[in-house]
């Protein structure tokens, strides 16, 4: 990939630019990238907002080139408040759980993204659109609103101060406006964490103190 100019080095992947309208997102530590494209054409399809992806060959996925730039920065930056920062996500939850699941008998279930995150929502000129679905999958509605909480509850234990004031500010703001998580799916959220390969073994070691942070409901 000389030729090609690293546009963004993540956890597990590299973005670099194509041209001026494609980016190949590769995954370092390799795997199928197959299935992440099928879920997003399935949500596009439904009129969701993902990335258009024009092809998915093993470990590489070459996808739209977004303009704009993700929710975090733009709350850093202050151009986006803790209060609307939460109203979007909530939103992008809400429309995303209207989706049935693909292949899951259960009628109850949906199709969960499971990293919704501020730094996984690109600001465009079309809209707010949802990058990263490596982790899609089908279950509970609530699975996925546990998952965010957690995520943001692990910024707000972190040892980055200003961040972390930022991450609890916005894990309030989520949870006052999204309907409490099951505790059962909190804990499957953090079942799900301590195997993830891109978490650190500080980042695990901090995830129960992160989910104590997360308020739940019974069951």
């Amino acid at each position: 990939m000389a030729d090609h100019a690293l546009l963004a080095s993540g956890r597990d992947a590299d973005v670099f630019a194509l041209d001026e309208s494609r980016v190949l997102r590769r995954y370092r530590r390799g795997g199928e990238t197959a299935p992440e494209a099928e879920v997003m054409a399935y949500v596009a399809a439904a009129g969701y907002p993902v990335p258009v992806v024009y092809d998915a060959q093993g470990p590489d996925l070459v996808l739209e080139r977004l303009d704009g730039e993700t929710l975090l920065a733009s709350m850093l930056a202050g151009r986006t408040a803790v209060g609307a920062a939460a109203d979007l996500l909530v939103g992008l939850h809400e429309r995303l759980h209207n989706l049935p699941a693909r292949f899951s008998a259960d009628p109850a279930d949906r199709v969960l993204h499971l990293d919704l995150h501020p730094q996984n929502v690109m600001l465009t000129s079309r809209g707010p659109v949802v990058i990263d679905w490596r982790n899609a999958a089908e279950g509970p509605a609530d699975l996925d609103v546990a998952m965010t909480a957690l995520i943001l509850a692990e910024v707000a234990v972190s040892p980055d101060a200003p961040l972390a004031d930022r991450a609890r500010d916005g894990l309030d703001a989520f949870a006052r406006r999204v309907p409490r998580p099951r505790a059962s799916q909190l804990r499957v959220a953090l079942d799900r964490r301590r195997v993830d390969p891109a978490l650190s073994v500080v980042e695990k070691s901090a995830l129960d103190r992160a989910a104590a942070l997360v308020p739940t409901r019974a069951g």
